[in-house]
């Protein structure tokens, strides 16, 4: 796009202007890779650590947390880095999808090699362990430097309100469809492939070119909008930029962006921990196949792909926090159950599924409608957009959370027992303590993570009528300028 394009699509103000289906839908594609790679990460790492690489559960659960906690750390750095990138050509946030999508799809497919010189030392794991933890931590690195950017981008494609929720429903349309992309070609892959160890191997590959070639798509789809955007905000004479340190003091003091942060982090606590167990509670604990994981799994995403639909057209009309109540509400009775299934009870594991699925959508929609609106009221309270920091600490938050979360799994099923495998080798039976530490992390754990989210959305202050007065005052402030 050249510079008078770009001038041209100025004037037409893009902040007034709906946006179109193709860059809804290029938008929406940003969020295939990401998605595609962290579902099987969530799914599968920890259960191929322990069963295909052989490591006890207590350091599989401390490689996750390693990585998790660098890529919390590095997030505020990238959203600060991308807040001040300057590129006529890309704008600020596309320079990072577009030369980090590569080195993001090769670090991901390294973390499922089970490297030779582990050869056959059961006793010697540390090589391995440490292997791992340094591949994680790159493949952590790329996710970053791919998503935070096109996460922060939502305030700057759109100022409507509801829009903004319609816009999220495309991206959690390719976030969820990539989610059961992924399963659906883990169940194909698994049905094909006897060798489990190559079952990943496949996996991780097929999803690298999708992922990469889906961020591609997005780069070159929502290019003209964000110019457009681009060139209206600089058009306009904004404040010095506040020191790092002093910009944390505002994000921090922002009382609805605190409620956001609690609402996300506890939100997916329940879901990422449940969805780290679920493999092994299908296995282990309902007594089912390696290859039956996938279709419980589809169960779930599929539910919440058709819901995203129905709560984003329900949330204009009665609101984001009762759609968030009525699916969490689901979601805790399906959790419930999950912690009393016994092996046979296949048709009510599957009703669980759906009903959790339900709650899930609202997960994935609500607080990420949320906080373009806590940027906005930034905006109005300092005369600064600050998008990538909003979304950097946003994010570094719930990741520490989710170490944290992922490594007391780790650990606590190593303490009750648990016992590892190597690829090749039969299942081991494992102890009563073991599936009872399994049993817990799929039911009551998430339960609580839920009913704290549930408590921080009650309380949550900007109403549809405050966001509305937000908006209004932006207006005249920017009317005045431009006079």
């Amino acid at each position: 796009m050249n510079d008078s394009a770009a001038d041209g699509d100025a004037q037409r103000d893009p902040k007034s202007q709906k946006l179109d289906f193709k860059t809804k839908l290029a938008y929406g594609a940003g969020d295939l890779g990401p998605a595609i790679t962290a579902n099987i990460s969530v799914f599968y790492l920890l259960f191929f650590f322990t069963n295909i690489a052989g490591i006890p559960a207590g350091l599989a659960g401390s490689i996750l947390m390693i990585s998790k906690i660098w890529d919390g750390i590095n997030d505020p750095v990238i959203g600060f880095l991308s807040d001040k990138t300057k590129s006529r050509r890309w704008g600020r946030r596309l320079p990072w999808m577009f030369y980090g999508a590569i080195p993001f799809g090769i670090f991901f497919f390294l973390q499922w090699i089970v490297p030779q010189f582990r050869a056959n030392q059961s006793d010697n794991i540390w090589p391995l362990f440490w292997y791992y933890v340094a591949i994680g931590v790159l493949s952590q690195s790329f996710f970053t430097v791919v998503n935070l950017p096109y996460t922060a981008m939502t305030p700057e494609l759109t100022q409507d309100y509801d829009e903004r929720t319609g816009l999220n429903s495309f991206r959690f349309t390719f976030s969820i469809g990539g989610s059961i992309l992924s399963l659906i070609l883990a169940q194909i892959v698994f049905s094909q492939i006897a060798d489990r160890q190559q079952r990943y191997l496949v996996l991780a590959a097929i999803c690298t070119v999708i992922s990469i070639l889906a961020l591609y798509w997005c780069v070159f789809g929502v290019r003209d909008r964000i110019l457009a955007f681009e060139a209206k905000r600089i058009q306009v004479e904004e404040p010095a930029s506040l020191p790092f340190l002093e910009q944390l003091k505002i994000v921090f003091s922002n009382r609805p962006f605190l409620f956001v942060i609690g609402i996300y982090l506890f939100s997916w606590l329940g879901v990422q921990i449940t969805a780290s167990i679920i493999p092994y509670f299908v296995v282990y604990c309902m007594g089912l196949k390696e290859s039956d994981v996938p279709t419980l799994l589809i169960a779930v995403q599929g539910t919440a792909l058709l819901m995203l639909f129905v709560w984003g057209a329900l949330s204009k009309k009665i609101g984001k926090k009762l759609v968030y109540f009525l699916g969490m509400s689901l979601w805790i009775i399906a959790a419930a159950g999950l912690f009393f299934l016994q092996p046979g009870q296949i048709v009510l594991m599957y009703l669980m599924a759906v009903m959790a699925g339900v709650g899930v959508s609202t997960a994935y929609l609500i607080p990420w409608s949320m906080i373009p609106d806590v940027i906005e009221l930034d905006e109005l309270q300092t005369g600064q957009r600050r998008e990538g920091i909003f979304y950097g600490f946003m994010v570094l938050l719930q990741k520490f959370g989710l170490a944290f979360g992922l490594f007391l799994v780790g650990n606590a099923l190593q303490i009750s027992g648990f016992k590892a495998s190597v690829a090749g080798s039969p299942l081991p039976i494992q102890p009563d303590l073991a599936l009872l530490a399994i049993r817990v992390a799929v039911g009551p754990i998430p339960t609580v993570c839920l009913i704290l989210g549930l408590i921080l959305t009650y309380f949550y202050p900007i109403t549809r009528e405050m966001h509305a007065e937000i908006m209004l005052k932006l207006k005249e402030r920017q009317e005045k300028k431009g006079s």
